[in-house]
């Protein structure tokens, strides 16, 4: 032992620290044994003080963690809810106890389905149910609030699992979708209104064309009204002077008296002119038909009412009745093959190629040499419409306002700026398309295609 201590001071320092009284002297093995099992003892020591630093330090951060979850947990906006299998209910978030009205240690233990609205639960539970399947499970579910009313919820549902992916429950996030629903239904609603506004707006903007037509037609009208007229009242004074010459004759005349009967009433004329008199009559009751009708295609027909339509026949009876509203002197000419579009509405058709050609005669007013061309060709997409003017054109700030409602370059009291919109309107409504450009040669150009 004296050589252990002479030989080690510092074994000595360590031994007297633990030597007692009632312990043995040690031989060199036990001596050095006992060193070894004191270092170590400080080995394991300062190991358990490295451990217990690590583990002070990963409970901090472990705690930081959790703060920082529960943070976020609180703050998300959405409706958040952990449920069990069964749908316990393990946590939830502050927007479900506000939407609950319940505090935190009411809600956990109990069960998600007491407070969804009867006639939801059962699509509730499918939900939870597929959910844990392990399928991303979305509905619309009701949950009641503490005074009775409702609130939709837009849920999802996952299943929740653990670490080792065994699936334990499910988790449930939803957002309220009331608010939204209501916004959407007053939308809807004022959807509704906007297109029966529209519709009303494009029949009086109808009518008003149709009117303006009407002035216009007027004398094309009184033209061959006059004309039968006048002609019956000749016919009905010819068919008296007949009338009277075989009473004559019928009354036993004799022959002298009869010729100059004859002579003094111009049976002769008469008898030769009553042809052209009744060919002149029918001729003009069928110009008064045949204006008729053209207005009748434009004022009558029903909207939504889709048939067999004649572009070739329609673009015409358009031109006419444009043409004869404007006593226009511009020359018109066509380009066009006989096109029947399977499914449309004439009328609608009718008073898009009125407005167009109404425009571009107001375009070539006061021009030298006025000049409308239209043209109509066909593949197999549909029909394709084009107006062409030699007018001043359309300027190029005005070209992508021209089919905005009221947006008219005429003057007050000439023009409502609804025509070219409600054009457009009709021809989108058909599937089609309308586009205006200006033409390299100088004048506007106005393409209308509509599906066949």
């Amino acid at each position: 032992m004296t050589r252990l201590i002479e030989g080690h001071p510092e074994d000595l320092a360590l031994i007297s620290k633990i030597s007692v009284p009632s312990i043995p002297s040690l031989d060199d093995a036990g001596e050095s044994l006992w060193v070894d099992v004191i270092h170590r003892m400080d080995e394991v020591y300062a190991e358990l003080l490295r451990n217990e630093a690590d583990l002070e330090r990963k409970n901090a951060d472990l705690e930081e963690a959790q703060s920082f979850i529960s943070s976020v947990f609180a703050s998300v906006s959405d409706i958040l809810i952990v449920c069990s299998s069964s749908g316990i209910i393990k946590k939830v978030n502050p927007a479900f106890l506000s939407l609950v009205g319940l505090p935190e240690s009411a809600v956990i233990g109990s069960s998600v389905f007491d407070y969804v609205k009867a006639d939801d639960r059962p699509e509730a539970t499918r939900m939870v149910g597929a959910g844990q399947g392990g399928r991303l499970v979305e509905a619309d579910i009701c949950f009641l609030r503490p005074d009775g009313s409702e609130e939709c919820l837009a849920l999802r549902c996952t299943k929740l699992a653990d670490g080792s992916s065994r699936q334990f429950g499910a988790v449930l996030t939803g957002r309220p979708i009331s608010e939204l629903r209501r916004a959407y239904e007053a939308l809807h609603e004022a959807h509704r209104e906007l297109q029966t506004a529209q519709r009303r707006l494009i029949e009086q903007e109808k009518m008003a064309s149709l009117g303006r037509l009407v002035a216009g037609v007027a004398h094309e009208l009184n033209n061959p009204i006059s004309f039968v007229y006048a002609n019956i009242y000749t016919l009905d004074r010819y068919r008296k002077n007949l009338v009277r010459y075989l009473d004559a004759l019928h009354g036993g005349a004799d022959e002298s008296e009869t010729g100059k009967l004859r002579r003094e009433l111009k049976i002769d004329a008469i008898l030769a002119d009553i042809d052209p008199l009744l060919d002149g009559t029918i001729e003009g009751a069928s110009r008064v038909s045949d204006i008729v009708k053209n207005l009748r295609r434009l004022s009558f027909t029903r909207a939504g009412e889709r048939q067999p339509v004649d572009l070739d026949r329609l673009l015409r009876n358009s031109v006419q009745l444009a043409a004869k509203a404007k006593n226009s002197s511009a020359e018109i000419t066509f380009d066009t093959v006989p096109v029947v579009l399977s499914n449309a509405d004439e009328g609608q058709l009718h008073q898009v190629f009125v407005n167009l050609i109404d425009n571009a005669l107001d375009a070539v007013s006061g021009r030298p040499a006025p000049l409308i061309e239209i043209a109509l060709k066909k593949d197999k997409a549909g029909a394709h419409v084009t107006i062409r003017d030699n007018g001043p054109g359309i300027a190029k700030e005005n070209l992508g306002k021209i089919f905005e409602p009221f947006f008219t370059t005429k003057t007050i009291g000439e023009g409502t700026g609804l025509g070219l919109w409600i054009s457009f309107t009709i021809i989108e409504d058909h599937g089609g398309r309308i586009e205006a450009a200006n033409r390299p040669e100088g004048g506007a150009e106005l393409s209308v295609f509509v599906p066949g």
